[in-house]
């Protein structure tokens, strides 16, 4: 069985894209942001790595990801996908593109905590959004 499988957890680098194909068909690109670490051999110290992940979200899912703002940390899921375009100066040059093709986006901001004198609701409201 072979399998292609993305997992990030990140923030939006900038608002959400909404785009539409030339049939007419919408979707939307995110920018997200993800942070690893290490240990520097040489000096001990502890150096960031910021990691930059172009999204598309199609279909249902893309009317869901269209209301992304900047700084919102999410967990997405999907596939690596990748595909060749022609550069737009030079016709016979070939660029690649790598992207994640997102089956599911969930928001992991926190709610704000509710006074001690509000009541909670009975109703469950998931931000989560999957095709």
């Amino acid at each position: 069985m072979y399998r292609n499988s993305v997992s990030l957890i990140g923030f939006a680098g900038k608002d959400a894209e909404a785009r539409t194909t030339k049939n007419q068909k919408p979707y939307v690109v995110l920018s997200l942001a993800t942070q690893s670490s290490y240990k520097d051999k040489k000096s001990g110290d502890y150096v960031n790595r910021t990691e930059w992940h172009r999204v598309i979200a199609w279909g249902k899912l893309s009317e869901f990801a269209r209301k992304v703002q900047k700084g919102t940390h999410l967990a997405v899921d999907g596939e690596l996908v990748s595909r060749e375009f022609a550069d737009k100066k030079h016709k016979d040059v070939k660029h690649r593109i790598w992207e994640i093709r997102a089956t599911s986006i969930l928001k992991l901001d926190r709610a704000e905590k509710a006074g001690a004198e509000e009541e909670p609701d009975d109703e469950f409201d998931s931000e989560e959004a999957a095709v």
